[in-house]
């Protein structure tokens, strides 16, 4: 060992908390907290106290480690972030722009699951929620950027999405990227199937839209898009 490498500490085991349950009862607890002797085995037990409980349960509680972590982003802010609400049941918009992406279609609307070009997006949510909307621009959104149905299956009419079976489960302490990664992940993972109360997004009939764009490989043609009666702004809070 060279004498500038750091010496390791030695932690010794100076107290213990056992925990004491019944057979088959899982919620019915004892706690006792016992010294450790010089040979580190445990004497001196005693109940544990209400103070020292709940120094312990401050102790155990991850829930503020995990809200100052939630959408806290891993370095520089994306470019494609156009809010942020950052509070413990936080929420984040965000745009994409113009892009190829593959859908996944249920058998029953008879069309084949494929890479389709979509318009650019503007994505709302929050834990448990998402919202999609599209917008007819190419560049970055302004608040006063007017905002249309998004061109899918699967939306009421307010823009919010439904999940269905689609199991979503976003940590209480996720990043930024981790966050809009996960719900654009949940969202194009899923199989898009139905109109909601006869929703339809576009001017048009939406599976004769996507087989066209399929076939000629054209981008996705903004004229057929439907004004939500939103601009960017409304969706801030």
């Amino acid at each position: 060992m060279k004498a500038t490498d750091t010496i390791p500490t030695l932690y010794h085991p100076a107290a213990a908390i056992v925990v004491f349950k019944p057979e088959n009862n899982d919620n019915d607890l004892y706690l006792e907290y016992y010294d450790m002797d010089e040979n580190g085995c445990p004497v001196n037990a005693r109940p544990l106290s209400v103070k020292e409980a709940q120094g312990l349960a401050k102790a155990l509680d991850t829930r503020k480690a995990a809200a100052k972590a939630f959408l806290k982003p891993k370095g520089l802010l994306p470019c494609s972030v156009l809010h942020i609400n950052p509070s413990e049941d936080g929420s984040v918009v965000w745009y994409t722009k113009p892009q190829t992406q593959k859908l996944y279609f249920s058998e029953s609307l008879g069309i084949v699951s494929q890479e389709l070009p979509l318009p650019a997006l503007v994505w709302a949510a929050n834990k448990s929620r998402l919202f999609v909307y599209a917008v007819a621009t190419k560049g970055k959104p302004c608040l006063s950027t007017p905002l249309f149905n998004a061109p899918f299956f699967n939306l009421y009419h307010n823009g919010n999405v439904c999940m269905g079976s689609v199991d979503v489960r976003i940590s209480q302490s996720a990043a930024l990227e981790e966050f809009i990664q996960a719900w654009e992940g949940y969202f194009f993972g899923s199989y898009f199937s139905h109109f909601i109360g006869g929703h339809n997004p576009v001017k048009g009939n939406l599976i004769s839209l996507y087989q066209s764009l399929a076939d000629t490989g054209s981008v996705f043609p903004v004229e057929e898009l439907v004004p939500n009666n939103k601009q960017l702004k409304n969706l801030l809070r």
